[in-house]
């Protein structure tokens, strides 16, 4: 079968095209023949050595894979060949057919396809968490989602949404401010005048919760916005640049900056990421959440795609079609 190879940590344009062996079935473990296999910024963290794992080379980068079950080893309970489902795991979608534990794995409901249910695994699922566990978001505070174009802003906004919040979104050119609208946004503005636009709509209350996968400059602005009792939740660094906190700032406003590291959640709290897998595809199904799909590419086009994907010059979730 065909796969995406990282065989040294280095430049995303190093990744190959290669010809592997088929995984094999064994134990509690199932073959997935992919349909759809996500795209995501950890990704390109890791292949280039960026990321807090560095797994031993050569490895096939890629965390979600949804398709059908080819086969089943013999210690597999529930599920069989045949089934659709999608698979969550830190290493091996880039390819044609992964290796999943079956605890790895949840079938897909009628009506859900391959390319949202993978956006739905690590995009949602970290704007989910951040949210409801880590942000402890109400119905009617006002939440703040900077790169609201990206695959976990587009989630914010909408799971902020389904949760009764009030979402201004922040997004750097017309193209993205337009699918943050169309996610459901309330308000939608750039960062040139954020701090005056921000004001403008909230008045002297401030914000809530803060979303940012961003860092860098913007971060500098939003961390002022902050309301009494608000909770910022820093997501990642997209932007390039780590910020620092004037910690004194935390003091005379009274905020709290909280991190959100959705791997860790996955693997230390395994049956409350179970619980919001199952609310998120019933959000879904009641037509809640909606993933912007903002491209399919071949599995040859990886690291172009994931380059693009760094660079930020995607809007939504980039899927892979073997």
């Amino acid at each position: 079968m065909k796969a995406v190879v990282c065989h040294e940590y280095g430049p995303i344009a190093n990744l190959k095209l290669d010809e592997v062996a088929d995984p094999q079935a064994i134990g509690s473990n199932v073959v997935i023949k992919a349909s759809a296999i996500g795209v995501n910024y950890p990704d390109g963290l890791l292949v280039q050595g960026l990321y807090q794992a560095r797994p031993e080379t050569p490895f096939t980068p890629g965390m979600e894979m949804a398709g059908v079950v080819e086969s089943v080893g013999p210690d597999v309970k529930k599920l069989k060949p045949g089934m659709r489902v999608v698979a969550l795991n830190q290493l091996g979608a880039f390819a044609e057919k992964g290796l999943y534990p079956e605890m790895a794995c949840a079938p897909l409901p009628d009506g859900m396809s391959e390319a949202d249910a993978c956006a739905l695994m690590c995009g949602y699922g970290t704007s989910h968490h951040a949210l409801k566990q880590r942000g402890n978001l109400q119905p009617g505070e006002t939440l703040l989602v900077a790169g609201a174009a990206g695959a976990t802003g587009i989630a914010a906004v909408q799971i902020g949404k389904a949760m009764g919040a009030t979402v201004i979104a922040i997004a750097s050119s017309a193209e993205k401010q337009a699918a943050a609208k169309e996610a459901g946004a309330d308000h939608v503005i750039g960062y040139d005048n954020l701090k005056d636009d921000v004001r403008a709509i909230t008045g002297k209350n401030g914000v809530d919760v803060i979303f940012d996968p961003v860092g860098g400059d913007a971060f500098d602005t939003m961390v002022r916005l902050m309301a009494r009792n608000g909770r910022y939740l820093v997501i990642g660094f997209a932007a390039g640049r780590i910020p620092e906190l004037p910690v004194n700032l935390a003091l005379v406003k009274e905020f709290s900056l909280v991190g959100v590291f959705w791997g860790s959640f996955t693997r230390h709290e395994p049956s409350v990421y179970a619980e919001n897998v199952r609310e998120l595809f019933g959000w879904y199904m009641d037509g809640k959440v909606k993933p912007l799909i903002g491209g399919e590419y071949s599995l040859a086009e990886a690291p172009d795609v994931l380059q693009k994907l760094m660079d930020r010059g995607v809007a939504g979730k980039i899927v892979l079609k073997p």
